[in-house]
This record gives C-alpha cells, structure tokens and sequence, in this order.
C-alpha cells in the first residue's frame, strides 16, 4: 500500500470515529431512560430521566462538534493538518473515555461537550486532506463518507452489545481507547516518512486549474446555497441518525422487542443508506451537482411523507429508503465547496460549511426532544419533509458546475 493510500485509510477511520464516538450518548440516552419500552440487559444505574429529558444533555456537545471546527481548521491551515488529525484521534479517544468515568448526568453532557471539541476537527480538517491533489473529488469523498455513515451505523448496535455485556461505561471506555490506539499508529506513520499534508507545487497547480473562476456574485450564491441546503440537510440528518433507535422502539411494534433487535436493524438501515454515497459520488463526478441534488432532495421529501403513520415492516422498508437518500446528499455539499474553493482556504471554507451544519445539529437535539414530547415523531417527519422541499427549491438556482470544468 503507497503511502498515500495509507493515509487515506487513516482518514477514512478518523470519519468512522468521527460520528460513532459522537453518537454513542443517542443509544445510552435510550437505554437509561425510564420510559423506554424494550428490556436491555446490563442496565443497573438509571438516573431518573425519560428520553425527551435526558437528550437535551448532548446538546453542548453538538454545538461544540460545530462551533470548535472553525479554530481547527485555522489551526490546521497555519500549522499541519495532518498533526491535527492526529490531535483529533488522541483527543476524542481521551474524551469518550473520560465520559466512562461519569457520575451524573451532567458529567456524562460535560464529557460529551469535550467530545464535541476534539470531534470538530476531522471535518474541515479531515475532508480538506480527501481532496488534496485531485480534480475529481466525488468518489473519494464518497468512500470517506461510507466510513463516517458506518461509524453512524455501528454507534448504535455497538452501543446496544456492549451496555449488555458489559454495562453503558463501557460503551464510552472501549471505542475510546481503540480510537486513541488508532492515534498512535497514526503518529507513527507520520514520523515514518514526509507530511502526507503537503503536496507538489505541479500537482497543487494542476488542482487550482480546475477549479471554478466565478465572480463575486455569483460564488456569494453558491456559497448562500450551500449552507442554506448544509444547514436543513443538517437538522434532517440529525433527526435520523438521533433518532433512528426510538423510532424503531415505538414503530417497529411486534418485529423488534430488544434493545440487541432494535441496534440490529439500525445497523442494517444504516450500513445499507451509506452506500448511497457511493452512487453520488459517482454520478456528481459525471453529472452536474445541480441534477443529482435535485433529485436526492425530491425523493426525501416523498419518503418522508410516506413515513407519517407507518409501522412494522412497512416503516422498516420507509426508513431503508429515507436513509438512503438522507447519506446520498451529504457528498454533494462537499464536491460544491471542493469545486470553488482554493487549497490554501478550503479547510476555512469547509469549517464554514460546518459550523453551519453543526451549530444547526446542535439544536436539533432540543428540538427533537420538544417535538418528540409533545407530537411523537409524526410531526418531525412532515418538518423533514417540508425542509427537503425547500432543499430542493433551492438547489435548482445553482450553477451547472460540472460542465463548466469540462468546458476549460
């Protein structure tokens, strides 16, 4: 394997990391709960919380994963991106095994922020290193996204096996202290040979030829689309992955009793929807981002709509579907910022992108928590719907920027 490869392979765990380590609380949130409804082994310490009142605990967490990734990617500019990604997988091993320690709720929400923090690295950071030194950035940002959705797909079932087996600390402590391992073979490879950061001034030509010479106008569009739709984009990605094991407690009514069934198929919905990336990234390589969003943005809209009052194996299949296409836009805003953004301002310009998705994840969290009180998870599925039309009311504005790189 060359040594670009290997870094890759580096980048695309730091992604699984990533979203597992962040996830982990969304699982122990429904397995301490009082009202939850399925029988988990393994649970001995309940601190008296329902589900819509323990949420709210990781939402400084979530804020943090959003509002940190802007000094990351400053740092990361100004000194190494590759020593931040090493930065980023000592610091949330450390932290989501210090959230094993926990003693209240409150220190368990404390060490979630902290996951947040060392969390809102690898995105601007991370995602900056996929598309160094390459034209098309669609695949690659597509696989390193398989690996992000996995880590969403894993957090779950993993989550679910190891409260069972060995009690919700564990949860935290074991994942954590494989991702600092993971650290420390990366430091290694550093130090075995020259800064993977750092690439040729031909090759760094080659890649700014590429991209688009718009003018001021209408790169301020482009950007306004991007985080209008990452911003929307965020708080429906959010909502599922948040919320997916919930739904599948109250909907899944008869086809799933356990809390090991219920990680199962959020495994299984999971790990299917995230090879929806590939697929984008593929076709946004050959097509133009404008289509493809277009049609990942309709498709939402109807699946959602479809999810209102499902239940069984019916809401199994919904949520297979919806998720597909929930993981199929998140490469799409990528390849945009990849596509119009310079290498020595592309890790800034994704932290803006995802300050924006994060700080609007963050409040998801709340959100979720009043909504699911108050109205259950119909009503979140109509919001869904209603932002994914939006989604896609915006995106026909945008400009046909695959043919424009074909046409130079």
């Amino acid at each position: 394997m060359t040594r670009e490869k290997t870094n890759f392979f580096f980048l695309n765990l730091g992604h699984f990391f990533d979203h597992f380590l962040i996830l982990i609380f969304a699982t122990v949130a429904v397995a301490l709960a009082v009202d939850r409804r399925i029988d988990i082994p393994g649970i001995t310490n309940d601190w008296g919380f329902t589900y819509s009142e323990f949420i709210p605990f990781a939402t400084a967490g979530f804020i943090a994963f959003g509002l940190f990734s802007i000094p990351a990617a400053w740092i990361a500019d100004k000194w190494s991106r590759s020593g931040m990604i090493g930065v980023f997988f000592f610091g949330m091993g450390l932290a989501s095994m210090l959230a094993a320690l926990a003693q209240t709720p409150l220190q368990l929400g404390g060490a979630v922020f902290l996951i947040g923090v060392m969390g809102a690295i690898y995105h601007p950071v991370g995602l900056a290193l996929v598309v160094q030194g390459k034209v098309n950035t669609g695949v690659p940002l597509a696989v390193n996204g398989i690996f992000g959705n996995l880590g969403v797909a894993a957090a779950p079932l993993v989550t679910l096996l190891l409260i069972e087996y060995s009690g919700w600390r564990a949860a935290f402590f074991i994942p954590g202290a494989a991702c600092f391992t993971v650290g420390i073979a990366y430091t290694l490879f550093l130090r075995a040979g020259p800064d993977p950061g750092v690439i040729s001034a031909e090759k760094k030509a080659s890649v700014d030829a590429s991209i688009l010479n718009l003018d001021r106008k209408l790169l301020c569009r482009v950007f306004a689309i991007i985080f209008f739709t990452a911003a929307i984009g965020s708080f429906i990605f959010q909502s599922t992955t948040f919320a997916l094991p919930k739904i599948f407690d109250e909907r899944l009514t008869g086809f799933a009793a356990s809390g090991r069934e219920i990680g199962w198929w959020s495994f299984v919905v999971f790990a299917i929807a995230s090879f929806a990336q590939l697929i984008v990234g593929f076709t946004v390589d050959r097509f133009s981002a404008r289509l493809v969003f277009a049609i990942v943005a309709a498709s939402q809209a109807v699946f959602f709509g479809l999810m209102l009052n499902l239940e069984g194996v019916q809401a199994l299949i919904v949520a297979v579907c919806f998720m597909l296409v929930v993981f199929g836009q998140i490469p799409i805003n990528d390849v945009l910022v990849g596509r119009v953004a310079k290498s020595e301002w592309r890790s800034r310009a994704f932290s803006a992108r995802y300050i924006v998705t994060f700080a609007v994840m963050a409040t998801t969290i709340p959100a979720l928590s009043y909504i699911h009180a108050n109205w259950g998870f119909t009503r979140l599925f109509v919001l869904m719907g209603i932002g994914a039309s939006a989604i896609f009311c915006a995106v026909l504005f945008l400009p046909n920027t695959r043919a424009a790189i074909q046409s130079k």
